[in-house]
């Protein structure tokens, strides 16, 4: 069942309601520069174990409205509190995979984990994407520039080099294609605008220590993109969670390891 749900007065988010009656909630926030869609080995089996399972579209992604605006980590919060409130979510687990998983650690601290009961982090972009004088572990900055610079020059290339570096394990050219498309069906300028975050003021170091649920990690160790050590730092900065490495996987782990991610996933929510 797929819906829109109001943020603001221009900007609709849309979502994609799967086994609404299912008894136990997971609500997805999909990565850059993805969409709901990217979660499609998940939509595929966790109904079966009886979860109802939400994926929402960042605004500026996928089938959601794509304002110039609102691409910092607060609005992006905002946006998911409005859906929780709209859908009157409730002991939900909020599952986020790279920039989504960033978001859901903004809106833990933001929110206080307003309707949230369990929090998956999934190759999340956190604390920092990119490396910082006192952080290491990130991309280095010139890698986010170049992805901008590519994203205004040449977008359906920085998307195809993106992918390249997206998965650990052989795609075939038709997976590849699909994945590719997923990023198309974004706004360029939401594309830059997200990339533009992680290099100018997102950082998530103070965020982790608001976490009070418990919190499921799952990092793949050959992730080129949310390198490992970031994940490590998630499991230290937050109290009562648990870091599940994903020895063949990039930062694709949610289908290079698909069975794992979802028995995972299921067991830890329980």
């Amino acid at each position: 069942m797929g819906y829109y749900v109001k943020v603001e007065t221009d900007v609709d988010i849309y979502i994609e309601d799967i086994n609404w009656r299912g008894s136990k909630t997971i609500l997805f926030l999909h990565g850059w520069p993805a969409n709901h869609k990217m979660f499609e080995y998940q939509f595929n089996l966790l109904p079966k174990l009886g979860f109802r399972c939400i994926g929402m579209d960042q605004r500026g992604f996928g089938q959601s409205s794509k304002p110039w605006s609102g691409y910092d980590y607060d609005r992006l919060a905002d946006d998911v509190r409005g859906v929780v409130d709209a859908l009157n979510l409730q002991n939900i687990t909020l599952a986020g995979h790279s920039t989504g998983g960033a978001i859901a650690i903004r809106y833990m601290a933001r929110h206080h984990g307003y309707g949230v009961s369990k929090l998956a982090l999934l190759a999340a972009a956190a604390p920092s994407v990119i490396q910082r004088p006192y952080f290491p572990y990130g991309l280095p900055k010139e890698e986010v520039d170049k992805i901008i610079q590519g994203t205004y020059n040449d977008r359906p290339n920085m998307l195809q080099g993106f992918g390249d570096i997206f998965f650990f394990q052989y795609v075939t050219k038709p997976f590849s294609d699909w994945f590719f498309q997923l990023g198309l069906q974004a706004a360029s300028w939401s594309t830059a605008a997200i990339a533009n975050t992680w290099l100018n003021e997102e950082r998530l170091f103070h965020d982790l220590g608001k976490i009070k649920v418990p919190t499921l990690i799952l990092h793949g160790i050959h992730d080129k993109v949310c390198h490992f050590p970031l994940a490590e730092a998630q499991r230290q900065g937050i109290t009562n969670s648990m870091l599940v490495p994903f020895a063949n996987s990039g930062h694709a782990l949610f289908w290079e390891e698909r069975e794992k991610f979802n028995k995972e996933l299921a067991q830890f929510i329980g």
